[in-house]
């Protein structure tokens, strides 16, 4: 990945995928610090640990990682505290519900009002528990809660997250809705995936979250190029 031109590496040990169940923190940890502690020696490159638990943020940070990558979106308020201890910059993704049941009938209004709302509220208490604005992105959770027509309106209405906070990332790269567009397994999104990642390019995101990081930074230099 670092040779394909990868710019953050993104380090988790428990899945998000709909209908996963939480592991425990010590199992999250021995699946995460040895890669962290191999990367940070390694390779200079920054390191983000994708993470919802507080206690494995800490310890993650302390092993070199230098991003929180939270899909929880900083509710956990002893996350909040870790991430303003330790003086790093955060990933703060919109999550409706949890990874066990966020598919099942996920609601909204209007659904890119709603979570921009639900992000300003964290970021606002972010910034009472002393983490800069600036040092947020977010994330506004595509498949995370979202069905098809959620995740369509999300991608055609990026550019009304822009300036929330210190960036905007997304995260479309191999999500089952690709799958429900294009008919294709989770083997064969590449397509797909590239599609969603120009259209975050050219809505104006700052970073985006991908598997396929050759292909990916191909297509984004060639729309970046015309």
């Amino acid at each position: 990945m670092v040779k394909e031109g990868v710019e953050i590496i993104d380090i988790g040990g428990e899945s998000t995928r709909p209908g996963s169940k939480p592991v425990t923190i010590d199992e999250e940890l021995d699946r995460v610090i040895p890669a962290i502690k191999y990367i940070a020696k390694n390779y200079d490159i920054p390191i983000s640990i994708d993470t919802q638990k507080s206690e494995v943020a800490k310890k993650a940070v302390e092993a070199g990682a230098h991003i929180v990558n939270d899909v929880g979106g900083l509710r956990n308020d002893n996350m909040i505290s870790v991430v303003s201890e330790m003086n790093v910059p955060v990933i703060m993704m919109h999550m409706q519900g949890t990874p066990e049941n966020m598919q099942k009938n996920p609601q909204y209004g209007d659904v890119v009002e709603d979570i921009k709302n639900w992000l300003e509220e964290r970021i606002n208490a972010a910034e009472m528990a002393g983490i800069k604005r600036s040092d947020i992105i977010v994330d506004p959770g595509i498949g995370f809660g979202k069905n098809l027509k959620h995740n369509l309106e999300l991608l055609g209405r990026l550019n009304e997250f822009k300036g929330m906070a210190g960036g905007l990332l997304l995260g479309a790269s191999r999500k089952s809705f690709i799958a429900m567009m294009t008919g294709n397994e989770e083997g064969d999104r590449l397509s797909g995936s590239l599609s969603a990642a120009i259209m975050g390019v050219t809505g104006g995101v700052d970073i985006l979250r991908v598997h396929d990081v050759k292909e990916t930074l191909s297509a984004v230099n060639t729309v970046n190029s015309l």
